[in-house]
């Protein structure tokens, strides 16, 4: 074989290597297309034994199985906690149980000793929240602090003299999969954060 010839075999060989490659990056991104985002697991949710506006005694094991969005609020708050409920209000009517999802709406008082059964009723009654999906829980002030510090990794606090709000606390949604496992932080104050939320939402649904 000539150096001419053998050169047309060369590229012919080049061009098809490069054919062949572009075709399986092409294929591999369609597939990968396909699929749904994979949620990161960020831990576990903590263990808890507290108690509901109802009166009841819930604890997570009553949340086995489930797909749940955790929240931090006070009835007495002036700030970011009607936004906060008003998005949790908005998943509410977003997923019913009714539709056979199993998503659940827990939100835990990080003032409980304001926070009386009756003003978490009547907090739960101002935002229509479902009692069979969606929780508003109570405990000993020591006990939620460290649910909400060293359980979820979150921040709360007494908030200085001349604050406009008596306590200071993260705005966070949590994502919790049916596994208890965490799966996602969510500024509930950022529009963007809580469209995001609905989108992970449906993808551990399909998980």
């Amino acid at each position: 074989m000539n150096t001419s010839s053998a050169m047309r075999w060369g590229l012919l060989l080049i061009a098809l290597f490069l054919l062949l490659s572009m075709g399986s990056f092409f294929l591999l991104r369609s597939q990968l297309s396909g699929r749904s985002p994979v949620l990161p697991i960020l831990g576990v949710a903590p263990d808890f034994q507290l108690t509901e506006r109802s009166g009841s005694s819930v604890s997570r094991a009553d949340l086995a199985g489930a797909i749940w969005i955790a929240d931090f609020i006070f009835t007495r708050c002036p700030g970011m906690c009607p936004l906060l409920s008003t998005r949790m209000a908005a998943l509410q009517q977003k997923f019913p149980r009714a539709e056979g999802r199993s998503l659940r709406l827990v939100s835990f008082s990080v003032d409980p000793e304001w926070d009386t059964l009756e003003r978490l009723q009547e907090y739960a009654e101002k935002y229509h929240a479902h009692p069979r999906q969606w929780m508003f829980l109570t405990g000993p002030a020591q006990t939620m602090t460290q649910l909400i510090t060293q359980g979820f990794q979150l921040s709360v606090a007494t908030a200085p003299p001349g604050s406009q709000e008596p306590i200071l606390h993260s705005d966070r949604l949590v994502l919790v999969d049916a596994s208890f496992r965490i799966r996602g932080y969510y500024h509930g104050s950022e529009r963007e954060d809580f469209d995001k939320l609905q989108q992970d939402i449906g993808v551990l649904f399909h998980e």
